[in-house]
């Protein structure tokens, strides 16, 4: 089994927070569809002949594209790859695209699970991190989706926003589960060098959240998740039973999938490949046949350390006798050695096999990661 990624990176405005690579040139997205197809042509071996069992649209903005767009990529897709009849196929959407209109417009199309980005529900939020859309039009995004039909959705939202409280943020939350989605990305705000928000922090133009208070606002997050049914699959994911993210498991189950489009990443198991970070030098590239990724193969270290990070980020936890069958006893023996003080203390806990993260270790996840990878 294999997803595919497709990398959209086009933003009618770049947000405070953001380092991902997007550009606001939509007049190249004709060039970028162009370019992508033939991508696909030229990938074509690197999954094999696995099955395809995810396809997501990422981005950037995906909803920038309209039917037409969508469609040159979809056939290319299909009659290059098996795709699963079941696939999960997925776009992300900023709510002010998210019209009636355009779902209608849309619905001859694959999709079958659309993720939105919200990030807050409070315009002060909003304007602060220099969002388009406004926390009325989230609201009407949703059910925008739901009327069209689209039974799988998922929003985004982010806490420990400047200045936030936790009052705030349980107010975000009320409404976040009240909207009747299916599942919840929630990722608590960090501050990248060199984005608009970092040199604002920087000049004390505004105020970070406190660490106590970020860890009760992922503690209250839990809460709900319990009071509603939520799964709490992966530290920053949450669904109700059967809605998960297929495409997102898929990375933590370390499965391979191919990235198509600027700075799109890939991963056979073996190595990692990604695309040059420019949609101009890549449409250059890709038109003279040039080669347009870097690539790393990946080491024994590199793959113990992979599986150790991602593993631990579920619900489903680190499978002890695979990591053993795996990478052999070196790398197992020092795993035990070096996760023991995180189990004497709870942080970590172990049923059979299997070590999965307590709530509390959740909290100091990157510390604990930290201590167990391999250098």
């Amino acid at each position: 089994m294999a997803g595919i990624y497709i990398h959209i990176p086009f933003c009618k405005r770049r947000c405070t927070y953001c380092d991902f690579y997007t550009e606001v040139a939509t007049k190249l997205i004709p060039d970028l569809i162009r370019s992508i197809t033939k991508e696909i042509d030229v990938r074509k071996d690197y999954l094999g002949k696995k099955l395809i069992k995810t396809i997501y649209f990422g981005g950037g903005t995906p909803s920038v594209l309209n039917k037409e767009q969508f469609s040159e990529i979809f056939e290319k897709i299909y009659d290059i790859f098996q795709v699963d009849q079941n696939a999960e196929i997925t776009f992300e959407a900023n709510p002010d695209d998210l019209s009636l209109s355009f779902l209608e417009s849309i619905k001859s199309l694959p999709f079958n699970r659309i993720s939105i980005g919200i990030q807050s529900f409070e315009d002060t939020d909003l304007k602060r991190i220099n969002r388009r859309h406004t926390a009325k039009q989230a609201i009407e995004a949703v059910k925008n989706v739901q009327n069209a039909g689209f039974k799988n959705i998922s929003i985004d939202l982010i806490y420990g926003l400047p200045n936030q409280s936790l009052e705030n943020w349980m107010q975000q939350l009320d409404i976040a589960f009240s909207l009747g989605v299916q599942h919840i990305s929630a990722y608590g705000l960090t501050y990248e060098e060199g984005t608009v928000l970092w040199n604002q922090r920087e000049n004390g133009e505004i105020q970070q959240v406190d660490d106590d208070t970020m860890n009760a606002m992922y503690l209250l997050l839990r809460s709900y998740c319990e009071k509603y049914g939520f799964e709490a699959y992966e530290i920053s994911n949450f669904a109700l039973p059967g809605y998960r993210s297929q495409h997102n498991t898929s990375y933590w189950k370390q499965e391979s999938y191919l990235g198509l489009g600027p700075s799109a990443h890939s991963y056979d198991l073996k190595s990692r490949q990604w695309n040059i970070a420019s949609i101009s030098d890549y449409i250059k590239l890709i038109s003279t046949d040039s080669v347009f990724y870097e690539k790393e193969e990946l080491s024994l270290n590199d793959q113990y350390n992979d599986y150790v990070m991602v593993s631990l980020r579920t619900s489903d936890g680190l499978n002890f006798s695979k990591l053993d069958q795996y990478f052999g006893s070196e790398f197992s023996d020092y795993f035990l050695n070096n996760i023991k003080a995180y189990l004497d203390t709870e942080k970590v806990v172990k049923s059979n096999d299997i070590f999965t993260l307590t709530p509390q270790g959740i909290q100091i996840s990157n510390q604990i990661l930290i201590n167990l990878i391999k250098v």
